[in-house]
């Protein structure tokens, strides 16, 4: 038996690839497929099976692509519907692979299409659970992405406190659980930045399986921040067959002179995205563009920020990175990329087009302008968790995800000095700010976690 995690970090996500005795499945499949085919031909298998545990919000899959390039049978929980050919399985269906199999276990909750698969070897042995969103490594998956009319927050999390304890809980102890999602996803609370863990671990402390169903329902619908705008767009996306990926990558790798680009920059339905890292923006950067970095959690703030999932995206990368750009950009559904700067920042700078640069300060800087009263207008950019847990004490909170709510209330005339929690997205934070006209911005390097090696006594952390 062949059984490998593919885990993307700036997804936080999990794929499963699986093969035993010339045949394979894939479990919730990233859209660019080459890397299962691969990994099949390595292995001599064919693969005959894509698993989708549920409709996934906060990247698109790529279970049409892949069955279209090899046959393979797309599986989907039982009340699953999707515009696509698909086997809708039944509860405890068994599908063969090679000597394994792979057992549906319905487990309705994060969504309603929410489905476990349950491998077993060649003896009948129960191995590991593919748990999608349902159950992470110490958390489990919210409640609020599929709720209705007809069906609360609330109707969901009774569900997923049902489907824990009534199809997961009795399952052997020594089961390895693969979920979805790890640490940094938006689609839990505080997942554990562990990617698997045995059943047994995870009752002993896993917080879900702890509670009543009352107090279960109330910690999982208390405290959830409001999902990204991109989610239910995504999660359209995988009930129905899209643009393929290779056809997105083509036209998103289209390189575009300096005259091309200047001419479409000027488009109001065009955005101009840099995607180099964090020093490089900060010294020179396009008039207007704003700041994304490849080297981040790129698709998740792409997602978030960019609020038109059809947006019209022009970019700069650093040389080599231009298909990576725009395959993150299709994993989250933006696309509608039409090229990249050929030669990169230099050839616009070589053109003699226009700059603009962002100042930046030092922590050390940043708290000493604090303390003598210097900085009068310093904002916190992080996630309201983060700055629950510590901030300085009377720095306002304008998280990033709100930017384009919260930027109203910052004015052209004063001068802002930014932190996030490292300077990644203070800086994204400062582009944003500043195409929107808020032209004095400085950006705070090392973020909160330079300011606290720094701090003085008196500043005041609370």
């Amino acid at each position: 038996m062949i059984l490998q995690q593919l885990y993307t970090k700036c997804l936080a996500q999990g794929a499963y690839f699986l093969s035993s005795n010339g045949e394979a499945a894939i479990v919730d499949p990233l859209r660019e497929i080459q890397p299962y085919i691969e990994l099949a031909r390595e292995h001599h298998s064919k693969i005959k099976y894509i698993f989708l545990t549920h409709f996934h919000a906060d990247f698109v899959s790529g279970q049409v692509d892949l069955a279209k390039a090899t046959g393979a049978t797309v599986i989907l929980g039982p009340t699953a519907q999707a515009g696509y050919n698909f086997h809708s399985a039944l509860d405890n269906e068994v599908f063969p692979v090679g000597d394994l199999t792979l057992t549906t276990i319905h487990t309705p909750g994060h969504t309603m299409e929410s489905t476990c698969f349950l491998l077993k070897d060649s003896f009948g042995k129960a191995e590991a659970l593919f748990t999608g969103d349902t159950l992470f490594i110490g958390d489990v998956g919210r409640p609020d992405l599929a709720a209705k009319s007809d069906l609360t927050t609330e109707d969901l999390a009774g569900h997923l406190y049902d489907s824990l304890h009534n199809r997961i809980a009795p399952l052997p102890d020594d089961l390895i659980i693969y979920p979805a999602h790890g640490a940094g996803s938006a689609c839990g609370k505080n997942m554990s930045s562990d990617t698997s863990d045995t059943l047994a671990n995870q009752k002993a402390t896993n917080y879900a399986f702890k509670l009543s169903k009352e107090a279960f329902i109330k910690e999982l619908t208390n405290g959830l921040a409001t999902p990204p705008a991109y989610f239910p767009l995504n999660v359209a996306m995988n009930k129905k067959e899209n643009k393929s990926f290779q056809s997105i990558i083509e036209k998103g790798t289209t390189p575009l002179s300096v005259t091309d680009f200047e001419m479409l920059s000027k488009k109001e339905d065009v955005l101009v995205l840099d995607t180099r890292d964090v020093s490089a923006f900060a010294k020179a950067y396009i008039p207007q563009s704003w700041f994304i970095g490849l080297k981040g959690q790129f698709a998740p703030w792409v997602g978030s920020l960019v609020k038109d999932i059809h947006q019209k995206i022009i970019f700069i990368a650093a040389e080599g990175e231009e298909e990576e750009v725009v395959t993150r950009l299709a994993r989250v559904g933006y696309d509608n990329s039409l090229g990249y700067l050929e030669g990169g920042f230099a050839a616009w700078e070589a053109a003699g087009k226009p700059i603009e640069q962002i100042q930046e300060i030092t922590a050390q800087a940043f708290v000493e302008g604090l303390i003598n009263k210097d900085i009068k207008h310093p904002v916190d950019v992080r996630k309201l968790g983060e700055y629950n847990t510590s901030h300085i004490e009377k720095v306002p909170h304008f998280a990033l995800s709100n930017i384009h709510f919260n930027i109203n209330d910052l004015t052209s005339n004063k001068e802002y000095h930014i932190h996030c929690a490292g300077g990644y997205r203070s800086l994204i934070y400062a582009s944003i700010a500043k195409s929107y006209g808020i032209h004095k911005v400085v950006n705070v390097l090392g973020g909160y976690g330079a300011i606290k090696k720094v701090a003085d006594s008196k500043l005041i952390l609370t």
